[in-house]
């Protein structure tokens, strides 16, 4: 108790330097009880009311007494729910002139508390009473429990119901309780719709006010929360303070189930959610419910068009955040995810953590019918439906069906002849964009697929894995009919229209069909005259490439 008193004698020194040498020049009134003392005579009457417990003024209507009439005239408006004090601004009226005045700041936006020691301003006396203990480090309310320390006792309290799961405020509309009063204030504008921030520049409204603020930041570009290590700034605290410790390696938050920790506190509650099966949201249209906020909110925009990101530089919107930094990078060329082990960097973290599993091994997503595991969650996808038989994605000109959404898009094209992948160095296009990938590698020379057992290099992964069965001396594809083998999947395609007699490159002028589609390539020069392959030396022309290379020799003087 003394060393309460002690603490708050030295904010009121700070607060009222003045207060003494007041007191002390002019005459004072003491209590010969406590000992306080007053600089009017009329003040000490009132205080000396305390110790006689005289209560002269009694409410008709409920009992109560008070000590000035001034009391019981405030205590008054209960019963006749007078709030005579009124802003002439917005209209809103109050019981008592203090919160009048308390109200009206929000429309002055005067701040008249002003610490004397940083010059920090404050609305409320009473927030500049808790800001002053920073400078003093009163921590007067510590919690039994834990040892946490507080300025303020609501604090304390707010706090002491973590450990005793207390959740005094409920909602009286869908019952839903929470542990803060405010928190129950803002909830409640969910029913009420009530948003009373509202942006000055785009007149945007929001019913939170660390919302509205964070939006504000989106106009100014201040970006208030620094890094005290690396100078990295934020819009918003809690991304600083996840930032933060990715330097000191806390990790805050840990699951009373399986004891995994995480250093956001929005992840640790998605994944206690594995443990407890909960799916909190629930959309209103179609009832589908959700662990994640975030897909919450990502799903209801299918139901609206809602697409809330756009692309500054060229108007493109999307539905995600995510899809909209990925697109900005386009522009950008930013490449911020870098790999640790060979330096490659990705524009996307998904593709980073993909492309670690290379270096480690990593297969995490296995079959559950054959035990076959997979680098990438999308072709375990994929490989179930070997199992299954589903084949979900149908061609709506000839009905044929595929299991693989890539396959089926390639499918499409041979309908719709377009080529959306165009080479930046030659212009030559393609209808798949694996191919333009391959192609390009003309050009850059490049060969990144290397046999580990004699370093030949392949600019195809597939050409690296029919290489290395030359090593391993198996032939994983047989022909059914004739029990041939290949080692490839392609070749083995191509040897089965011996049996099948299946002809399917055809020429769109003649008619006339071929097995492979190079021969349909060969054929097609009949009609357009295209001569590609072209000598370096003399320039001429040829239709087929054997007819070059025999040319060549002319040159040379080669003989074969």
């Amino acid at each position: 108790m003394q060393e309460m008193a002690s603490s708050s004698l030295q904010t009121n020194k700070i607060l009222f330097p003045k207060r003494k040498q007041r007191t002390q020049a002019g005459t004072s009134y003491n209590c010969p009880q406590c000992g306080k003392s007053h600089k009017y005579k009329s003040k000490l009457d009132s205080h000396m009311k305390i110790h006689s417990e005289e209560h002269l003024y009694t409410c008709p209507h409920c009992g109560k007494s008070f000590r000035l009439k001034s009391y019981l005239e405030v205590h008054m408006r209960i019963h006749s729910g007078e709030r005579p004090f009124t802003c002439p601004q917005c209209g809103k009226s109050f019981k008592h002139k203090h919160h009048l005045e308390k109200h009206k700041r929000i429309h002055t936006e005067e701040r008249p508390y002003t610490c004397p020691q940083c010059g920090k301003s404050f609305k409320h006396q009473q927030n500049l009473v808790v800001h002053i203990k920073i400078h003093t480090e009163e921590h007067l309310y510590k919690c039994p429990q834990c040892g946490k320390s507080f300025t303020r006792k609501s604090s304390l309290q707010g706090h002491m119901r973590i450990h005793t799961g207390e959740r005094p405020y409920s909602c009286p509309q869908c019952g839903k309780s929470f542990t803060q009063k405010s928190s129950l204030e803002v909830h409640m504008r969910i029913h009420t719709e009530e948003c009373p921030y509202t942006c000055p520049q785009c007149e945007k409204r929001f019913n939170h006010k660390h919302n509205f603020e964070a939006h504000v930041r989106t106009h100014t570009g201040e970006q208030p929360y620094s890094c005290p290590q690396c100078e990295k700034s934020f819009k918003h605290k809690h991304n600083f303070e996840a930032h933060v410790r990715t330097h000191t390696g806390e990790r805050p938050y840990t699951c009373p189930q399986c004891e995994k920790s995480f250093n956001h506190k929005h992840n640790f509650e998605a994944h206690v959610r594995i443990h407890t099966g909960e799916r909190p949201y629930s959309c209103p249209q179609c009832g589908k419910s959700f662990n994640h906020k975030h897909n919450f909110e990502a799903h209801v925009r299918i139901h609206t068009g809602e697409r809330p990101y756009a692309c500054p530089q060229c108007e493109k919107s999307f539905k995600h955040k995510h899809n909209f930094e990925a697109h900005f990078r386009t522009h950008t060329g930013e490449r911020p995810y870098i790999c640790p082990q060979c330096e490659k960097s990705f524009k996307h973290k998904q593709n980073l953590v993909v492309h670690m599993r290379t270096h480690t091994g990593e297969q995490p997503y296995s079959c559950p019918q054959c035990g076959k595991s997979f680098k990438h969650k999308q072709n375990l996808v994929v490989h179930m439906r070997t199992h299954t038989g589903e084949r979900p994605y149908a061609c709506p000109q000839c009905g044929k069906s595929f299991n693989h959404k890539y396959n089926f898009e390639a499918h499409v094209r041979t309908h719709t002849e377009e080529r959306p992948y165009t080479c930046p160095q030659c212009g030559k296009s393609f209808k798949h964009k694996q191919s333009l990938g391959v192609h390009v590698r003309i050009h850059t020379l490049e060969h990144p697929y290397s046999c580990l057992q004699c370093g030949k290099e392949f600019v195809q992964k597939s050409n690296l894995e029919a290489h290395m069965r030359i090593h391993t001396g198996k032939n994983s594809y047989t022909c059914p009919q004739c029990e041939k083998n290949f080692m490839q999947k392609s070749n083995l395609k191509t040897h089965m229209r011996i049996h099948t007699g299946v002809c399917p490159y055809t020429c769109p002028q003649c008619d006339k069909s071929f097995k492979h589609k190079h021969h349909l390539e060969r054929h097609t020069r009949i009609h357009t005259g295209e001569r590609p392959y072209t000598c370096p030396q003399c320039e001429k022309s040829f239709k087929h490439k054997h007819h070059l290379e025999r040319h060549t020799r002319t040159h040379t003087g080669e003989r074969t």
